[in-house]
């Protein structure tokens, strides 16, 4: 049989396309040719395969061989094709059966020795060849990962001869292992917090609703220590929200699988670039957004990111999610992540803080706070104002509630908004959210005058409602109350500030 089909697949953003391998073996000179858009690193498949098929004991075909990657309009990049070209090659010159290569998909890297390395976004590959009813056989490293999608029909190699043996019936190839049961562990708690009892109040609420948060005062207030618990008092990951971040991580091959049921925490520096941040490159790669997806992003120090990288999160925390376009391709990753920021409330730090250090004049606090753009602020639900606290009061502060304390309450919280409207409140839109936050005459009436008075939008008008009806889930009010209203209201301190 001078032609072979093999079938693999490419990586498209967190999709994985079907990619046909079809190699061809024709009489005339010698040659090796890879068609079908491929590009530097697949074209580089051609030495790495005949070194893998010499060392591994076959016999490498002095013929002209021509391999296609169909579609041949889709981009090919990196090594996932060699495994799938050298069973080609090996089929086409009758070294190995060819009858049982339709029901199965093939991704790996070759060494030169034949051995099998591991690929990026093993898990989409695996997910869609389950779609497609076939099995697929991996490096031994993608065991891990691919053990999240199950067991069955998954199959491991160390090498290309194990794969061979595996295709020609004389040995069989091993699933992968059992994903383990994760085992809940923090290293961080929120009981480490003293004091600061509205900070973790709305730690809690932001939590409770999936809404933003921006803490913003002196330095060593806690700031940084309340964000980096957050992640402590929200539920674990359900299944397939797990299997969303293990597979964004796959491409990134950035996160210990073993305890994917963790909520991803990032904290990018603030002279990361706009890319760095949302994600792309001349190969798109997703960027931290989408590593904080279904976790917590963490800005530090808000108002030193440059203002133009601030900007390119206003899409995403409205869509859940980042559209990355480039010559060859178009590419989507998921980004439903929590942001949490922290800044000071000017540049030296110290603005109304009852030391008087401050020495910052009302032009350099305006610009200082300008670096953060009316959008942008009004995304965040929730602005809360941190405090120093005395150190007297810190020497004898008792410690607060555990995360694991908080963390059922704010569990019971988002299974109340999952079951009564199926998504969190910080995502209700259009209908939706009018008809989970009715609001009586007293209700309209006070938000209307906040609304007047603050000169606030519409979308700030929407994000108090949500926030409200987060408040109100928290006591398991059916209603919305006035109180309820002027929390809510009272987390929007800079909104305040900027309306005096």
């Amino acid at each position: 049989m001078s032609l072979a089909i093999v079938y693999t697949r490419a990586q498209l953003g967190v999709n994985a396309p079907l990619v046909t391998v079809e190699a061809h073996l024709s009489t005339g000179l010698p040659g090796f040719t890879i068609v079908g858009l491929p590009e530097a690193a697949v074209k580089e498949s051609k030495d790495r395969v005949r070194s893998a098929l010499i060392n591994s004991h076959f016999e490498f075909p002095h013929q002209r061989i021509t391999v296609n990657l169909a579609p041949a309009d889709l981009p090919k990049e990196g090594g996932r094709y060699d495994l799938a070209i050298a069973l080609g090659i090996l089929a086409a010159s009758e070294q190995i059966p060819s009858n049982t290569l339709a029901d199965y998909e093939f991704l790996g890297e070759l060494a030169l020795s034949g051995e099998l390395r591991p690929v990026r976004g093993a898990i989409a590959a695996t997910l869609a060849a389950e779609k497609a009813h076939r099995q697929i056989i991996l490096a031994e490293e993608n065991g891990p990962e691919v053990s999240l999608t199950g067991q069955e029909g998954k199959f491991l190699a160390a090498n290309l001869l194990r794969v061979c043996a595996h295709l020609a019936g004389r040995e069989n190839l091993p699933a992968p292992e059992p994903c383990p049961v994760w085992q809940e562990h923090y290293d961080k708690d929120l009981s480490d917090v003293k004091g600061q009892k509205a900070a973790r109040r709305a730690l809690e609420v932001a939590a409770a609703g999936g809404h933003n948060l921006l803490l913003y005062g002196p330095p060593g207030t806690g700031k940084s220590m309340l964000a980096s618990r957050l992640p402590t008092i929200l539920p674990p990951l359900r299944d397939d929200e797990a299997l969303e971040v293990a597979a964004v991580n796959s491409l990134a091959q950035a996160k210990n699988l073993a305890d994917y049921f963790r909520r991803p925490f990032r904290s990018p520096h603030h002279t990361s670039s706009a890319v760095a941040l949302v994600g792309g490159g001349a190969n798109p790669k997703p960027g931290e957004i989408s590593l904080a997806h279904r976790g917590v992003l963490f800005l530090d120090e808000l108002p030193e990111f440059p203002r133009t990288v601030l900007e390119v999160l206003r899409e995403p925390l409205e869509t859940g999610g980042i559209c990355i376009s480039r010559a060859s391709a178009q590419v989507e990753y998921p980004a439903q992540f929590q942001l949490v920021a922290a800044m000071n409330p000017c540049p030296c730090g110290y603005f109304g803080d009852n030391s008087g250090r401050c020495r910052c004049t009302p032009q350099q606090v305006a610009r200082y706070r300008d670096k953060i753009s009316g959008p942008l602020l009004d995304r965040i639900d929730i602005h809360l104002q941190v405090q120093a606290i005395p150190i007297s009061e810190l020497q004898h502060q008792s410690a607060g509630e555990s995360s694991s304390q908080v963390r059922t309450r704010v569990a019971a919280c988002q299974a109340l908004q999952i079951n009564r409207q199926g998504v969190l409140n910080a995502a209700l839109q259009g209908k939706q959210l009018r008809a989970m936050c009715v609001l009586g005459p007293a209700q309209q009436q006070l938000l209307e005058q906040v609304m007047q008075r603050l000169q606030l939008s519409a979308r700030a008008y929407d994000r108090i409602l949500r926030l409200a009806r987060t408040l109100a889930d928290l006591q398991e009010s059916p209603d919305i109350t006035s109180a309820h209203l002027s929390e809510a209201v009272a987390y929007r301190s800079l909104d305040r500030a900027s309306g005096r």
